[in-house]
């Protein structure tokens, strides 16, 4: 059982953003080299990623940052019931489908539905709302990612039984400041396990896949200045070739949440209630058909948080706190981060915060809603957030 119910920590129905935490069991390796046996598991990490990009363009929860680990993963979730709710049952049966499709084809991928089988699919309206709410929902998200992967790695190890210790953690994010540091400690796990010296080279991160994209947009744009002559002769410096992904050229964090939340997607200036934001034009676009919507989650641009999650790595490899350069504190200062503890509060945040994280009102308001006198981690917000 988790530390708390769930009902306690997820609010469904609502728009939410969520820290999850899934930790393999016992000694098992989920990635990594075993010591202990010599067996070798990077390839899993692999699995995880492809399975989460899949799962994004399926439901109606966004993956807004993941990290994958040696024997477990992160996400950062964002649910999407709003979303969910204007799909018509047609696109509820198709997704549905996909996620448990009834046939497979010859290369495991699900097979395209007859007729008979896609009217079983949208017959049944009662059947048609489970599966809308379903799909809407961070627990069925969660189950979806972690048991194909136990089932594919007992396979692999010939074994049966637990491979994961239990239900995964979840972390209520209540404002911006919370999002930004859960999504920079996330973001960060590799290096602080000493596994990386750099964000870049945090490989199945998602600070890796947007800085893999972003370079990628570079070259490209690079290389359509160049002159008609030498592009067409091939004669275009490496430094400018784009080295896109196969998949004509679509781009590597195209499935991960719309980075930057611009002034017209928040509602008031105090990024306080994630979940309340008016919805704005182009919020039910799906980008490629790879997540569910275009819709921001941090008021800032992916240069400034790239940047700041590159000074701060630097602060958590040395261990030591350094002075916040101009230039970022006025991101903390406008998400109410405290500049001071910055460092700490990114280095501890699995430690210091439980069943929520936000600004110490946020988190009085959910301990009233939830009839609670307070709850835990309201003095580390005191000094994490202003």
């Amino acid at each position: 059982m988790p530390a708390y119910a769930r009902k306690e920590i997820v609010a469904d129905g609502e728009v939410g953003v969520y820290h999850c935490l899934a930790r393999c069991v016992r000694r098992a390796y989920l990635c990594g080299q075993d010591a202990l046996t010599g067996r070798n598991f990077e390839h899993r990490r692999a699995w995880i990623r492809t399975r989460l990009e899949t799962l994004a363009g399926i439901f109606g929860v966004e993956v807004c940052g993941y990290a994958v680990m040696g024997n477990h993963l992160h996400a950062v979730l964002r649910t999407r019931p709003d979303v969910v709710a204007a799909w018509s049952d047609e696109q509820v049966g198709r997704r549905w489908w996909n996620l448990c499709p009834g046939r497979r084809d010859k290369q495991g991928r699900p097979a395209e539905p007859e007729e008979h089988e896609w009217r079983l699919l949208v017959a049944d309206p009662a059947a048609c709302a489970e599966r809308r709410k379903r799909l809407a929902s961070l627990s069925w998200f969660m189950r979806a990612l972690c048991e194909p992967i136990a089932r594919r790695a007992n396979r692999e190890d010939d074994c049966t039984g637990r491979f994961w210790e239990g239900r995964f953690k979840s972390q209520a994010l209540l404002d911006e400041a919370a999002l930004l540091a859960c999504s920079v400690y996330v973001d960060l796990n590799p290096i602080r396990a000493g596994l990386a010296a750099t964000p870049e080279e945090s490989v199945f991160t998602s600070v890796h896949d947007r800085i893999t994209a972003r370079q990628a947009r570079n070259l490209l744009a690079a290389r359509r200045t160049l002159p008609k002559d030498k592009v067409a002769r091939g004669k275009r410096p490496d430094s400018v070739r784009p080295k896109l992904p196969a998949k004509g050229g679509v781009s590597a964090d195209g499935w991960l949440v719309a980075f930057t939340l611009e002034e017209r997607q928040a509602k008031g200036p105090g990024a306080g209630d994630l979940a309340a934001g008016d919805l704005a034009a182009g919020d039910f676009v799906a980008a490629e058909g790879r997540r569910a919507s275009d819709r921001g989650y941090l008021p800032l641009d992916v240069e400034a948080y790239l940047e700041l999650v590159d000074w701060t790595g630097r602060q958590v490899r040395l261990d030591k706190r350094g002075v916040i350069p101009a230039e970022l504190r006025p991101i903390l200062e406008r998400l109410a981060v405290a500049t001071d503890g910055w460092v700490e509060s990114v280095r501890h945040f699995g430690r210091w915060f439980h069943r929520a994280v936000g600004r110490v009102s946020n988190l009085r308001a959910r301990a009233s809603r939830s009839g609670k006198q307070w709850l835990h981690g309201i003095g580390r917000a005191q000094l994490a957030f202003t």
